[in-house]
């Protein structure tokens, strides 16, 4: 597994070649605003480091820590907009699952009810 991949568009919004409108940041994990949201409240959380879906992630302390920042990102920002009512946060692993983007993220959806099921 590779730190970057360059044909990545999460890599390139990590590495600022494509502009975001970013609402979280420390060393392990990005946190930006869903060009087409779904909620009022509708951010992408990611790991900087390239990882394909939840399948290619390892048993290894290092892939369960970046998990942890990922949840802890989520949290921060679910805080910060105001969500104490609840939220969503959603993942998909893989093309059958309507992952998009080759590259782990997490929808955090709040700001209205939510529905069950979602899909």
């Amino acid at each position: 597994m590779t730190d970057s991949d360059p044909s990545c568009l999460f890599c390139r919004i990590v590495s600022g070649e494509i502009p975001a409108d970013r609402v979280y940041e420390d060393d392990d994990v990005v946190g930006f605003r869903d060009v087409a949201p779904r909620a009022p409240t509708h951010v992408l959380v990611i790991p900087r480091r390239h990882v394909s879906d939840v399948h290619a992630l390892a048993d290894a302390d290092a892939d369960v820590m970046l998990l942890a920042r990922c949840f802890a990102a989520l949290r921060h920002v679910a805080d910060a907009e105001r969500l104490a009512g609840g939220y969503r946060i959603v993942t998909n692993s893989g093309p059958d699952s309507g992952q998009t983007v080759p590259h782990l993220h997490f929808h955090l959806l709040g700001g209205r009810p939510m529905s069950w099921p979602p899909g």
